[in-house]
């Protein structure tokens, strides 16, 4: 489990694709993410990843076929930045909301802008996605916890202040940049309680 506040972006050091899965090495800024041993969660742009190996600012994951299938980072290249968030320890703060690391699908950036100090960015979802996104609800964008602002059809816009924007790999967004997008638990678990459930 994790909360959304990506500690650090770290960069791909090196990929190696395994037939259908892939191997990520991946540097960060020791320090940034705790203590990291091998079995350690660790949400690369949102994904929930297991680290196999570890060393002083790097660690290694597996990516599954299913991984690479539902997020972005199948795309992922040597240089690419990610953002980077360990799991929650018991009595860590929860500054953002709950998020599991389990992407529901791929988004894309649709607009992006200055809003007086901060950033206004627009994505559009996949259809099936849609009816889990709520003004003032909570959604996970590349692992980054965000409030809602709006939402129109597929579209859903959200503020990004300075801070976030920095600290993050939101500040290489540009317009039809793909994005991993992990809706709010609650909204999947109402739509079971209710009895309907996405095919």
């Amino acid at each position: 489990m994790f909360s959304g506040i990506v500690k650090c972006v770290g960069r791909v050091l090196e990929r190696t694709d395994m037939g259908a899965d892939a191997r990520l090495a991946i540097a960060y800024e020791t320090g940034e993410l705790g203590a990291l041993a091998p079995g350690s969660s660790i949400a690369v742009n949102g994904a929930c990843l297991t680290a196999t190996a570890c060393g002083p600012g790097r660690f290694e994951a597996d990516v599954s076929k299913a991984t690479l299938a539902v997020t972005t980072l199948g795309a992922l290249a040597v240089g690419s930045p990610v953002n980077l968030e360990a799991s929650l320890k018991v009595g860590d703060p929860l500054d953002g909301h709950y998020v599991t690391g389990h992407i529901d699908g791929v988004g894309r950036v649709v607009e992006i802008g200055p809003a007086a100090r901060s950033t206004f960015l627009a994505v559009e979802l996949p259809e099936a996605l849609s009816r889990y996104v709520a003004r003032k609800g909570s959604i996970a964008v590349d692992g980054v916890s965000l409030t809602v602002n709006a939402v129109s059809g597929r579209r859903f816009e959200v503020n990004i202040v300075p801070h976030t924007r920095e600290a993050t790999v939101i500040s290489g967004y540009a317009p039809d940049t793909p994005v991993n997008i992990e809706v709010d638990i609650v909204a999947r678990y109402v739509e079971r309680l209710g009895g309907r459930e996405s095919s």
